[in-house]
């Protein structure tokens, strides 16, 4: 068989309390994107098409290759299905250089036929003056960009991206997602990528499926499947946690960006991780921090870059604490603030954006 070979899954898996029960296909060279809310079962399937979690029921296929059927006994073990696997964090061999981590890979594709050779993987990530480093020596976004390369040298059947840039900030965000993007375009394999960002999604995926409660809950492609938060513009998501539930006017208070923000309820408990996605539409600047106005959420930020988006409209690229926040604006509001990179400004959103499930919203991160 080659790497050009689609993947069809059907399983049916008990999950703690809920059932995981999808179908879907993937054929080569595409990327199906699996999104939802905690505990829908993304990683799950991951793994399951991986080999490793056994499912209850179920078949994964490669092209002609069964590698997994329950009932029955049919169980290709992990190591020989060919799986690229991409995780949020990079997992390099620390002791090695980064030239040893890509060859792991190669090493590890037992025969299979090659999708890029070593020189390739090298200048499609721009690896060449990090092959001498050792892990310790990189940044987040040099060591996820090693191990993709390392994935790709492993010449897989199936490409696995768990969350693979939910760890690093936005500039470096923004500085690997064409990286994840050629490959998309120049490997004949089928990708599944699992995803909290609505923008990645929208960017990356072919077919997206939405997941609730272990089921599909919709599936096509980005714009049609995602709606608002694409169709009106770019979205920027913040990592945060639940510190404070106000029981009588119904708020959520959130750590993120390095401040407090607020949220109409929704289903979390105090300490959980959540991920706040907010639509640039919805930020606001001001000069100095306002006062007199109904908007609850007033975060002191930097101004990084302002990138036109047409004739009227300008996206500002925002540091906010650790993260990135976008906002977009008129030219001519633009213009009135004298915005200028290295700027101090304030973000203004309103609370209810947070929580209108299209502009914004607050999900509960995966464990």
């Amino acid at each position: 068989m080659t790497n050009a070979a689609g993947l069809s899954v059907d399983l049916n898996h008990q999950l703690g309390a809920i059932t995981l029960h999808v179908a879907f296909d993937v054929p080569p060279g595409t990327v199906t994107a699996l999104f939802g809310q905690s505990g829908a079962g993304k990683t799950s399937i991951l793994k399951v098409i991986a080999g490793l979690t056994t499912p209850d029921e179920g078949r994964v296929v490669s092209g002609e290759d069964v590698w997994t059927e329950r009932p029955g006994d049919r169980l290709v073990p992990a190591h020989a299905r060919g799986v690229g696997y991409v995780f949020q964090d990079a997992r390099l061999f620390p002791h090695r250089s980064v030239t040893a981590n890509l060859r792991y890979g190669d090493r590890n594709a037992k025969g299979r036929q090659p999708l890029v050779r070593f020189d390739d993987v090298v200048a499609l990530l721009g690896l060449g003056d990090l092959l001498k480093r050792r892990p310790a020596g990189l940044s987040g976004g040099e060591r996820q960009r090693v191990a993709l390369g390392r994935a790709l040298l492993s010449h897989p059947r199936v490409l696995l991206m768990d969350e693979p840039l939910a760890a690093l900030d936005g500039a470096r965000k923004a500085a690997i997602l064409p990286l994840i993007e050629r490959i998309r375009d120049s490997v004949a394999v089928p990708i599944l990528y699992v995803s909290h960002d609505p923008q990645e999604v929208a960017r990356l995926a072919t077919n997206v499926l939405v997941l609730e409660d272990g089921k599909v809950l919709n599936e096509g492609p980005p714009l049609a499947v995602l709606g608002g938060p694409v169709a009106d513009g770019p979205v920027t998501t913040l990592p945060g946690k639940v510190v404070g539930k106000n029981t009588v006017d119904g708020l959520f208070e959130i750590s993120a960006a390095g401040t407090r923000l607020y949220a109409p309820a929704f289903q979390a408990a105090l300490g959980d991780e959540v991920t706040l996605t907010i639509a640039a539409r919805d930020v606001m600047l001001a000069l100095t921090r306002p006062s007199g106005l109904s908007a609850l959420n007033q975060l002191e930020v930097t101004v990084k870059d302002i990138t036109p988006v047409d004739a009227a409209r300008v996206d500002v690229v925002l540091s906010a604490g650790n993260a990135i926040l976008l906002s977009r604006i008129t030219r001519r509001s633009a213009d009135q603030l004298i915005l200028r990179p290295g700027q101090t400004v304030f973000a203004v959103i309103k609370s209810v954006a947070l929580a209108d499930g299209k502009s914004g919203h607050v999900q509960v991160m995966d464990v």
